[in-house]
């Protein structure tokens, strides 16, 4: 079958660890299903991969990839959940130690075909196109577990969103608006920011920018490069809720005056659960939302795909068709 897949490491390049053609169809063990796979969607987590983080060479040659949707040995339309637990784990597997997620010790999801626990699936909305819907998984996932399980927000309240562009960035964007929260926005790119206005923020700020007042929560995937900026923005007892890192994940200074001194809460927050991808569906089924798709391109085109986003020019999404 036709996938793409990381071959070698290359912390430099990781565009020439990247091989798309031929690889063997998986075989289901018991408890898991073959999922034939329509679309899949593009992540920072593959590109790390290729450089060799997170991914043990004795797994190589590993197929890429932890969003897809498909189709199912019955034949209905799915979503894969892209955490996998340990089978005797009981409640989020989140927070399973042994958890990984796929393309990490098991086979990921760019690819004609996946196999997956059957409990990793849930029904995909009908309001949605495949290409939509494996948008899903991992950015709008954690966006949806930031928002809603980690940072205390309600309607009403105030949020800012740094980094408007990136996949979590803008699902954030877009969920905390249909869910009643001022959402606040920024960017170094003028064009992002206009485009961060467009798809739902009330209004957007140059990256470092003062704020007109502080907010109740911000939403940290940059890192290094705005850290001191989201802290300087919390209101007295406000939450950060971190869950990447893209600029690095060593800022100058902790400020753990300010932490402390203004009772802030640092929340970590990674992925989501089987549970809140199907609460996630139904939210965006509900709210009549669907997912930002900045490219679509054949899985044989794969290469391309993984260029832009490692050149940085993507607003949401970039997506294969199988």
């Amino acid at each position: 079958m036709l996938a793409a897949y990381a071959a070698r490491f290359s912390p430099e390049d990781p565009i020439s660890a990247l091989e798309v053609g031929e690889r063997p169809e998986p075989v289901a063990p018991d408890g898991w299903v073959t999922i034939d796979v329509k679309a899949s969607a593009l992540n920072h987590h593959d590109l790390w991969s290729l450089k060799g983080v997170g991914l043990a060479e004795q797994n190589l040659p590993m197929i890429l990839g932890c969003d897809a949707a498909g189709i199912d040995p019955d034949g209905n339309e799915v979503v894969v959940h892209a955490v996998i637990s340990d089978p005797s784990w009981k409640g989020d597997e989140t927070l399973d130690p042994k958890r990984s997620l796929l393309s990490e010790r098991y086979q990921g999801t760019l690819a004609e075909k996946v196999v997956v626990p059957a409990h990793n699936v849930v029904p995909k909305p009908a309001g949605l196109s495949f290409e939509q819907a494996a948008c899903l998984p991992t950015a709008w996932l954690t966006a949806y577990r930031m928002l809603f399980t980690q940072s205390g927000l309600k309607p009403g309240d105030t949020v800012l969103v740094q980094g408007a562009g990136g996949g979590v960035a803008s699902s954030l964007i877009t969920l905390a608006r249909a869910a009643g929260i001022r959402v606040w926005a920024t960017s170094r790119d003028e064009a992002k920011r206009a485009k961060a206005l467009e798809i739902g923020a009330h209004e957007s700020f140059e990256s470092g920018a003062r704020l007109p007042e502080r907010v109740d929560a911000v939403m940290e995937t940059v890192g290094q490069a705005t850290w001191s900026h989201s802290l300087k923005s919390l209101k007295q007892g406000g939450t950060l809720v971190i869950s990447g890192a893209t600029s690095g994940q060593a800022p100058k200074s902790a400020e753990l005056n300010r932490i402390f001194f203004l009772q802030l809460r640092i929340q970590g927050s990674t992925m989501g659960t089987r549970t809140e991808l199907a609460e996630l569906v139904r939210f965006m089924a509900n709210a009549g939302i669907s997912p930002h798709i900045d490219t679509t391109l054949p899985l044989a085109d794969a290469r391309k795909g993984f260029a832009k986003m490692n050149e940085g020019d993507v607003f949401g999404k970039i997506v294969f068709t199988v």
